[in-house]
């Protein structure tokens, strides 16, 4: 029972996972209190849980799971991060629980979709439960469909799309089972609830018996319009109001959502389009021209019965639409033209939008046919012409329906109207704008006048429409003229209009102010169009509230969808201004009289005509004082000007009075509600007098305060109008030089420039010199504001005139118009004059060019040039195309109307011969047509860009030019609409794809909104991206962010789902990398025009400007604000003073801003903050999600050293700002090194902050930011401090586990870079916490980089012991995840391959299970033995080659960190059986590197050419260097080498023949002496490959028995045989490393003892040959290495639980041989390694341990082995422990000792003398060692960067207290800079406290002069000798030794061949128990001591630098000293 209550006391999630059902119950308990207690949605308590709800609700316990579910549906609820599980939830839910038989599962499974919907997640629910639906349980498909309703019930179709579940719906209703059945029709009933007869046509294919009985359920269902019950969160506010809005307004709501609803689900797209072009009849051209009318019907029959399929697929049409067309206007047979109108009507219903491109011409046509009166006939045009409309847009075919208007025929007049009235019900208020109803209006009043009353009445119809669908305020002015009557009539046909759009456009009309029109277009499927028009057409309503509503179209020139956003949007800003509108009628003097008395003083009234000018001058005072004192509502101010122009009016002579007067009537202007009745008054009298040279001033002034009053450009009419009435050529030039000034101030907006012109004109030709002056000055104005275009106007004027007004353009060139500053009255003046007017300027103003007169030259395209066009004979085609260029030429500026040019010249584009000549007459036509030409660019257009895929370059690029120049008249959007672009990305044409893709990647940027259609191209985009050729991908991936910048990351990853998934990885991964780089959409208007919206002035100015400067000049630059107000559309008169200064300014001052540092250096700044940190003054940087006060606190730390403006980029609330800062960063990280090293904590300290955001771009970049910094650190040599480390990398770690796999590829890199940083065993400790998230991923992670540390750095890396550090990891080889099992056992097994069976010890004991696992683990990584390696050689070059070449740099710290980070570099193990071991190819050559003097970095060595040979490796051994080779050796044997390892790769071959062959080939190379040499550097390489084939055979070939046993005899006897011939060859012999020798004689001794040799014939020869091996390999290799391997190997065989006792046995009887062997060769012998491994020995096994083993053997061995060597060397064994860190760590010292005591007192030989100075040295041992510890202690503190100071001060105190302590050991090992870094600060501390300059002589004395002066110290490093010959000790008694010694001169006397100083000060970190390799690597750390002059062959080569002098240089410290001097000139020579 024990067991089974355990779990009561684990922690909630544990229990949640529990394999006992009670657990998870208990669990799931807890977990719904938890949950239901939380309050904050954004808890991080939440995070806990996101892995577990998905096994919540899949339990599968049925008890258990009901209760998860609980769980589930509270904690999808509330928490804030539960939209991240929504997929695996629900996909849970739909497989595990809608199977259940219990229906409250069922319920509670139903109610967490909806539930996920609610939370936004709505897609991914529908798309989990639309998968559910092939499932095969019908239970699962009844239960999704029940969910599907259930949420299309609550939410109603805007949140659930229905077209995917309408595409199942006919599939479910033939479900073979019932409840299917019946389930399908409940849903079906629901969708038609939502969208009623839309359904229909999708489920006419379903049984007729189904269809009857959905029909009758259909019937049933309530009329009104269903509202959802249930709301999104973002939407739960619109819950509250509903309940109110259903007592007020609940029919406006109602109404609102469902016309926004309707058109949501079309019947239209819910259906399969039909082709038909291919299935007309063959004959059908032919047929309909023939002449009988039967056959002509029966051409149309035929495609009558195609064109009734209600969806049509795209294609060609034109030829089809132009045989119908002719039949329609020309035929006689008016049966036939009702036929053919059918045809047209058929194909426009089922073509829609793509019809639009033919509907230019057939409009006319049709129009003109109503002159029919047959009623069929009339019909079916009628439907014909309502059915081409809604493929369109009235601007489209307003220019045809016009011209119709004025035919003779009033059928076709009435028709018209009529056509007119239906097309306004179809238009709102947005799509109809002024300029458009302008001409229409005009055109109708014309036919309410008309003699026909049917025509009179249909143009009421239309005009009452036009009023109902805009309201009266926007038609009013144009009905000024209509009498009262008819206007009674226009509004009755208002009221009975019933329009597409219900009640919505009514309420537009009526209630304006209130309801904004809702942009959707009609109900009807057919359109479409109207959809996207409307949706960027500004929505009428109180704008002032939202100045930035974007207006019509597209920000281009195109002049319909500007003039329509300017004209509408100008009428509904004024709505709230409009109720004040003054429309004064004109009033009789008596009248103003009256009013005037009510106001003024009585004698003021007398006195106005005195004849005295004095009483007059006083009559204007009280005048003026009263006009001041006056309330604008009570001033009448017509009544006032009345008054001022009374006799003698403005014919006064006194100036004084007439200033007076003119003051006054600028005073009532400002003051009053002043109207343009008043103005007329005064307007006349003003010019007459605005050339006085008294009262000129004043004239002007009241001018101004008018034009502000009444709107500048009304006023500017007429005062032009005025003075070029007048003869005064004064007043004539004062008028326009007041005008140039009012234009600067008040704006350009709306001024009439057709006007102005031709005043200017008149002006340019006076006589008087001052007009033409001023006229050209006006000019000049005018220019900033209209282009280059304006000269157009002007080029017939004389030469020198036009020179004149060149000069002054000149002038111009390259300024912005100013800032308005004028026009913005406070209350609002004639909105109905205005608004008409308003409209002039739109006009002119949209394009300049517009003014010039177009000529019509349709009838100049005739039916012979168009046949010349289409002629087979290519001279004749040319010479049309000639003509036509002619002709465009001639006209210059052409009215769209082309007659048959558009098709005639689309012909010509697929002609090879003249295809240029016809691009350049489409350019010419563009420019002619300007932007009419819009209405073309579906039928031509759309056939250039077809162009673009042409072969010929400069096709292309003149196709190109032709798009640009269309593109420039037309905007884009007509382009991007419909299906057309994306048909022809679909081209699999790679000059078309990437022609195309460029164009759309320069012009999408420019755009701020685009079509929808635009997410047609997606999926071509994707096939690009794949595309095979590598500049379409180029091109695709380049317009990649700007296709998202407009249709958003989500629309397009959603795109991804039909590719298949390899690409689609692909695709997302691009997506990932786009996002980053997206940009922000081109903001509206500049931001200070939404605060200070630019008045009427720069709001509407631009329509002038923005089209002409970006047709006609090329420069855009000038005017971005212009162009920006004018999309605002907002004429609201605000501030505009500042509108638009204020941008500019700010613009500049950043960019000043900007210029400087971003991070600036503060002295001490980063010390300052971490002391900080540690007094606690500020709060730790460690939290779980970052609170407010963390990021406050960073913000006011950053404050100081960081840019302000980058600081504020930094703590942006959105993210585009964050990868701004970062992306400056970048930039500036090269630049500003020392600035981001001093700032680095706070940096990472905010990437920390970002890795808490939710946004992917952002992590991104800041990874891609912290692989850089990381690299520059380690290229600068920085270390990490404590404090950086601590408060970033834990953060970093977490970011290991993120789902996307490129963010953990990075966070790796990243981690992999820092250990050049940071010591990777500091490292350790934070990764080993990272295996303990709750993060599945994230602990796999972890666990596989613990393995790259161990791998990489040796087991010293594991903190806090390599025992608990591989229990911790051990732990999770039982994880329930499976990743996480892997990557615990991958790890475990790196530490065996480094460790061997030592691993079984240290990871403790494991469940059988778990030992089971890593057990086969290990047996299968033995089977793949070059697996590690190659792995490594892979993934590690880069950390491994920076660390080795940085470690001797300076920066770095301690010297015992050093020290240890060479030991990491070196240690660069994977496998016992394969030392790692650099190529020959890769080896630094020092030589070669010292005369190099380039610039390239040391760190990257050069790489010699590769033979080809080496591609061929199949396994990669690392072949171990084992001399120094000199470059001149290498060029002889390259060839050689590159053959043997291949054949040595060979050796280890899986097949048994191979390995024989290679064997054979080696022999022979063996036996020649000659060419033995050859084998040189390879020994250790095919000692590899030999053991790993012994292992091969033990572990595979002796199992199987299909081989024959005499193969692997052979095999055997090749193997020892080889080895026989290599170890008779003593110099080769030598060469084997230990690690290799170790493996070797595993291999061999378990070859010795395999039972299944002795059974075989031969078995018994090769076990005596395998002895008389081993005998060979103890004799003739390095003495020194084969000792220290068997040593090693006895204490793994002891250690491994499965190594048998005779194993050991024969280990130690090698041993017995080898101290046999030992007098003969102690003096080759490393006794310092040997005495180390013994100290590791019986550390791991103290003199207790070892007597429990079962044998005495392995004591005996130990002491025998000690005992020969103390025998042997005597007391100067104690010299020899050098490589020991800590003595006391093991017994080996003591037991040294009390053999040397014994052997004294049994010798008795010694004197007094020797015994007391051997005992005297075992005391100082003790003594020494402790003060050695303190020093290095204090070193490591001088060494790190924060505690320097404190470590210079503790070694001064030290030095005072021990004046004769001797430092120079701990300083000889570190740089010269070091070294005299501690010497200065010595000296500064001396100087602080004493004032004396007085310098430690200790420290002053350099390396050099020790040397001479005093020998090398005696002893270990322990028992060092100072400088002055002296030895620190604490008794009395060792001072008297230490003086004898010195009298005697025993120091100088005792120099022996112990290791010189040099070679103890850099002791390297030692593994704690060592393996073979682990021992290589030990070695390689000593590579600065190279001990004596054998010792070369043990230093990897990763670190031999290839230098001959080492082999027979016999003083090692000449050695180290010239290989320092070497290094230290590469270092400085690379600098």
């Amino acid at each position: 029972m024990g067991d089974d209550s355990e779990w009561v006391k684990l922690p909630v999630d544990q229990k949640c996972e529990h394999k006992l059902w009670k657990a998870r119950l208990s669990g799931y308990e807890e977990a719904l209190k938890i949950f239901q207690k939380i309050k904050d949605e954004k808890s991080p308590e939440w995070s806990k849980f996101l892995g577990l709800i998905k096994k919540f609700v899949t339990d599968s316990n049925a008890v258990v799971q009901l209760k998860g579910l609980e769980a589930a549906l509270v904690y999808v609820e509330n928490a804030h991060v539960a939209g991240k599980t929504t997929a695996e939830v629900v996909s849970g839910v739909v497989s595990k629980v809608f199977n259940q038989p219990k229906a409250k599962a069922k319920e509670l499974g139903i109610e967490i979709c909806l539930m996920y919907i609610e939370i936004e997640k709505g897609e991914a629910v529908q798309e989990e439960l639309l998968k559910g639906l092939d499932n095969k349980n019908p239970k699962i498909i009844v239960a999704c469909i029940e969910t599907l309703r259930k949420a299309l019930s609550e939410f109603g179709s805007k949140i659930i799309l229905l077209k995917p579940i309408i595409k199942v719906l006919p599939k479910l209703f033939e479900s073979r089972e019932k409840a299917v059945r019946d389930e399908a029709k409940l849903i079906a009933v629901e969708i038609y609830r939502w969208i009623r007869d839309a359904l229909r046509p999708p489920l006419q294919s379903i049984n007729s018996v189904q269809l009857k009985e959905l029909e009758e359920e259909w019937v049933k269902l309530p009329t009104g319009a269903p509202k959802p019950s249930r709301f999104l969160r973002s939407q739960q506010e619109l819950e509250a109001k509903l309940e109110q809005q259903q007592s007020a307004g609940g029919d406006a709501e109602g109404g609102g959502d469902d016309g926004d609803e309707v058109p949501q689900i079309d019947a239209y797209e819910l259906l399969e389009a039909v082709e038909i072009l291919s299935k007309l009849p063959k004959d059908f051209y032919d047929k309909i021209e023939a002449k009988k009318w039967q056959e002509r019907k029966e051409a149309l029959e035929a495609v009558e019965v195609l064109v009734k399929n209600p969806k049509l697929e795209a294609g060609d049409y034109a030829d089809l639409v132009k045989a119908l067309k002719k039949v329609v206007g020309k035929d006689t047979n008016v049966m036939l033209v009702a036929l053919a109108a059918k045809c047209l009507t058929g194909l426009a219903v089922g073509l829609r939008k793509k019809f639009g491109q033919y509907a230019g011409h057939v409009v006319p046509t049709i129009l003109e046919k109503f002159k029919e009166k047959k009623p069929q006939v009339v019909q079916a045009l009628q439907e014909a012409i309502d059915a081409i409309f809604l493929t369109t847009t009235l601007q489209n075919i307003s220019e045809d329906v016009l011209a119709v208007m004025d035919n003779k025929n009033p059928t076709i007049k009435q028709q018209t109207s009529l056509f007119i009235a239906r097309s306004f019900r179809h238009c709102t208020a947005s799509t109809l704008p002024k300029s458009l109803l302008k001409p229409f209006c005009a055109a109708l009043l014309k036919h309410i006048n008309d003699s026909a009353p049917e025509v009179r009445d249909a143009a009421f119809e239309a005009l009452g429409t036009a009023l109902k669908v805009v309201g009266e305020k926007a038609v009013n002015p144009f009905l000024a003229d209509v009498d009262k009557l008819k206007l009674d009539k226009i509004k009755e046909c208002s009221e009975k209009v019933e329009l597409v759009h219900g009640k919505k456009a009514g309420l537009a009309a009526d209630k304006k102010e209130f309801k904004p029109v809702p942009g959707r277009a009609a109900a009807s499927g057919a359109t479409g169009d109207k959809d996207t028009k409307d949706i960027s057409a500004p929505k009428p309503g109180p704008l002032k509230k939202a100045p930035a509503t974007k207006p019509g179209g597209p920000p281009k020139k195109g002049k319909p969808a500007a003039l329509g956003g300017a004209g509408s949007t100008g009428t509904k800003n004024k709505k709230g201004l409009e109720t004040k509108e003054i429309v004064e009628p004109e009033l009789s003097i008596e009248v103003c009289e009256e009013k005037a008395s009510a106001v003024l003083p009585a004698t003021c009234i007398q006195l106005l005509d005195s004849s005295n000018w004095k009483e007059r001058l006083a009559c204007m005072e009280e005048f003026q004082k009263a006009v001041e004192l006056m309330d604008r509502t009570e001033m009448p101010c017509q009544a006032l000007v009345r008054m001022l122009a009374k006799k003698p009016g403005w014919k006064e002579t006194n100036f004084q009075v007439m200033q007076m007067k003119l003051h006054i009537v600028a005073l009532i202007a400002q003051k009053g509600n002043f109207s343009k009745t008043s103005a007329q008054i005064v307007l006349d009298g003003l010019v007459d007098k605005i050339g006085d040279v008294k009262c000129g001033n004043n004239a002007k002034e009241a001018m101004t305060a008018i034009a502000e009053a009444c709107m500048l450009p009304w006023t500017a009419e007429q005062v032009m109008s005025m003075a070029f009435l007048q003869k005064n050529p004064k007043n004539q030039s004062e008028t326009l030089n007041w005008l140039s000034n009012a234009i600067k101030e008040f704006g350009f907006s709306g001024l009439n420039v057709k006007a102005f012109i031709s005043n200017v004109k008149t002006a340019l030709a006076a006589t008087n010199p001052a007009v033409r002056t001023s006229a050209i000055t006006l000019l000049g104005v005018m220019y900033l504001y209209v282009g280059p275009s304006l000269r157009m106007f002007f080029e017939d004027e004389k030469p020198a005139l036009l020179s004149q007004i060149d000069a002054e353009f000149e002038k111009m060139q390259g300024q912005n118009p100013p800032a308005p500053t004028r026009g913005i009255s406070k209350h609002s003046t004639s909105g109905t004059d205005e608004g008409e007017d308003g409209d002039e300027p739109d006009d002119g103003g949209n394009d300049v060019v517009d003014l010039l007169p177009r000529t019509e030259i349709s009838d100049k395209i005739t039916s012979e040039l168009v046949s010349k066009i289409g002629d087979k004979n290519w001279k004749i085609r040319k010479e049309g195309l000639d003509e036509v260029a002619g002709i465009i030429n001639e006209a210059k500026f052409i009215q769209p109307n082309i007659g048959e040019l558009p098709t005639a010249l689309k012909g010509r584009l697929n002609d090879s011969n003249k295809i240029l000549q016809t691009l350049n007459i489409l350019q010419q036509l563009a420019v002619a047509m300007g932007p009419n030409i819009k209405q073309h660019v579906k039928n031509l257009g759309i056939s250039i860009i077809t162009v673009l895929g042409d072969s010929k370059n400069n096709v292309r690029a003149a196709a190109l030019a032709t798009v640009n120049a269309w593109a420039e008249q037309t905007g884009m959007k007509e382009w991007l609409e419909g299906e057309d672009l994306s048909e022809e990305l679909k081209k699999e044409n790679p000059f078309l794809r990437q022609e195309l893709l460029g164009w759309l990647a320069e012009k999408l940027p420019t755009l701020r909104s685009t079509p929808t259609d635009l997410i047609l191209c997606v999926p071509h985009l994707y096939s690009c991206l794949e595309d095979r050729n590598g500049d379409v991908r180029k091109k695709a991936q380049d317009a990649l962010p700007f296709f998202m910048m407009h249709l958003g990351y989500e629309k397009m990853a959603k795109a991804t789902g039909k590719l298949k998934p390899t690409s689609k990885d692909q695709v997302l991964a691009m997506l990932e990398k786009a996002k980053a780089n997206m940009p922000a959409k081109p903001t509206a208007p500049a931001k200070a025009t939404s605060k200070s919206v630019g008045g009427s002035a720069p709001a509407k100015f631009q329509p002038a400007s923005a089209p002409v400067e970006d047709s006609v000049s090329g420069t855009v630059e000038p005017k971005p604000d212009p162009k920006k107000a004018k999309a605002l559309g907002v004429s609201s008169k605000a501030k505009t003073a500042q509108g638009k200064k204020v941008p500019s300014k700010t613009s500049l001052k950043e960019d000043e801003d900007k210029s400087g540092p971003i991070f600036i250096v503060v002295p001490n700044g980063k010390e300052q903050r971490m002391k900080d940190e540690k007094g606690l003054k500020v709060l730790k940087w460690n939290f779980t999600t970052p609170r407010d006060e963390y990021i406050e606190q960073l913000k006011t730390q950053m404050s100081s050293c960081v840019a302000k403006w980058l600081q504020d980029e930094m703590f942006h609330s959105d993210f585009q700002h964050h990868n701004k800062a970062l992306a400056v960063m970048v930039d500036h990280l090269e630049s500003e090194k020392e600035g981001v090293i001093g700032c680095l904590d706070l940096i990472l300290k905010w990437l920390t902050l970002r890795f808490f955001d939710t946004n992917t771009s952002v992590l991104m970049k800041a990874l891609e930011y912290l692989k850089l910094l990381f690299t520059l650190l380690s290229e600068e040599e920085y270390h990490l401090t404590e404090n950086e480390a601590s408060s970033f990398i834990p953060y970093l770690i977490l970011k290991v586990g993120e789902p996307k796999d490129v963010i953990r590829k990075d966070v790796r890199a990243i981690l992999n870079r820092m250990c050049l940083v940071y010591p990777a065993s500091k490292m350790f400790p934070f990764i080993m916490e990272g295996t303990k998230s709750k993060n599945s991923k994230q602990r796999a992670e972890c666990l596989e980089e613990l393995g790259c540390l161990v791998e990489s750095y040796g087991m010293n890396v594991c903190q806090p012991t390599p025992g608990k550090a591989l229990k911790e990891i051990a732990i999770h080889i039982g994880d329930r995840d499976n990743a996480v099992r892997n990557a615990a056992l991958n790890t475990i097994v790196t530490v065996y391959n480094v460790h061997g069976d030592q691993v079984f010890k240290l990871i403790g004991t494991l469940s059988e299970k778990d030992m089971s696992m890593l057990e086969e683990r290990i047996k299968r990584s033995a089977k793949r033995p070059s697996a590690a390696p190659v792995k490594q050689v892979e993934e590690k070059p880069q950390r491994t080659q920076s660390i080795s070449s940085n470690t001797n740099m300076l920066r770095k710290g301690p010297a015992e960190d050093m020290s240890s980070r060479l030991n990491q570099a070196r240690s660069m193990s994977g496998h016992p059986e394969a030392a790692q071991m650099v190529r020959r190819e890769f080896q630094l050559d020092l030589d070669e590197i010292e005369n190099d003097n380039g610039t390239v970095r040391c760190e990257m060595p050069e790489l010699v050419q590769h033979k080809l040979d080496d591609i061929f490796e199949p396994v990669l051994i690392p072949e171990p260097k084992i001399r120094a080779v000199s470059p001149h050796f290498d060029d002889m044997h390259s060839n050689t080498a590159s053959t043997i390892n291949f054949i040595i790769s060979q050796v280890a071959s899986g097949d048994i023949n191979t390995s024989i062959q290679a064997l054979t080939q080696i022999d022979e190379v063996l036996r020649q002496e000659d060419k033995a040499e050859a084998m040189s550097g390879h020994i250790d390489q095919f000692l590899i490959a030999t053991f790993m084939q012994l292992r091969l055979i033990y572990n595979t070939h002796m199992a199987d028995e299909k081989l024959e046993k005499d193969e692997i005899i052979k095999l055997y006897s090749c193997i020892i045989g080889n080895m026989i011939s290599l170890f008779q060859i003593e110099s080769l012999a030598r060469e084997a490393s230990t690690g290799v020798l170790k493996d070797l004689m595993h291999g061999l001794i378990t070859l010795m003892l395999d039972s299944r040799i002795e059974d075989l014939e031969e078995g018994q020869q090769v076990i005596r040959s395998v002895n008389l091996l081993v005998v060979k390999v103890l004799e003739k290799s390095d003495q020194t290495n084969i000792l220290s391997a068997l040593l090693v190997l006895l204490q793994d065989s002891l250690l491994a639980t499965a190594s048998s006792p005779k194993f050991s046995e024969l280990v130690m009887k090698c041993l017995w041989r080898m101290v046999r062997l030992l007098p003969d060769t102690i003096n080759s012998i490393n006794l310092d390694r040997i005495l180390l491994d013994i100290h590791i020995f019986m550390k791991v096994f103290p003199k207790e341990k070892l007597k429990q083993c079962k044998s005495e053997f392995p004591i005996r061995t130990l002491k025998t082995l000690l005992h020969t060597l103390c025998k042997l060397k005597g007391p100067k064994i104690l010299d020899h422990l050098t490589m020991i860190d800590n003595k006391n760590e093991s017994e080996l010292e003591a037991h040294l000792c009390r053999m040397m005591k014994h052997s004294m007192d049994q010798t008795g030989s010694k004197s007094d003398k020797e015994t007391e100075k051997g005992a005297s040295r075992i005391d100082e041992k003790s003594s020494k060692a402790k003060v050695n510890d303190f020093l290095a202690e204090i070193f490591k503190k001088i060494g790190s960067k924060e505690n320097t100071k404190e470590g210079l001060a503790e070694l001064y105190e030290y030095k005072k207290k021990y004046s004769d302590a001797d430092i120079e050991p701990f300083l000889k090992n570190s740089s010269q800079f070091f070294q005299s870094y501690v010497e200065r600060g010595l000296r500064v501390i001396e100087m602080e406290r004493e004032g004396k300059g007085r310098i430690p002589i200790s420290t002053g004395i350099s390396p050099q002069m020790e040397v001479t002066c005093v020998p090398t110290p005696t002893s270990t490093v322990s028992s060092i000798g100072n400088t002055n010959g002296e030895e620190v000790g604490p008794s009395v008694y060792l001072e008297r030794l230490k003086i004898l010694r010195q009298r005697c001169g025993l120091d100088n006397t005792k120099q022996d061949d112990r290791p010189p100083l040099t070679s103890l000060l850099s002791k390297p970190a030692v593994p704690t128990v060592a393996s073979s390799t682990d021992m290589l690597h030990s070695k390689l750390s000593q590579l600065r001591e190279s001990r004596e002059q054998h010792q070369h062959s043990d230093l990897d080569s990763n670190q031999t630098h290839s230098s001959g002098t080492m082999t027979t240089s016999s003083s090692s410290t000449a050695n180290i000293d010239d290989l320092k001097k070497r290094l230290e000139r590469i270092k400085s020579s690379r600098k």
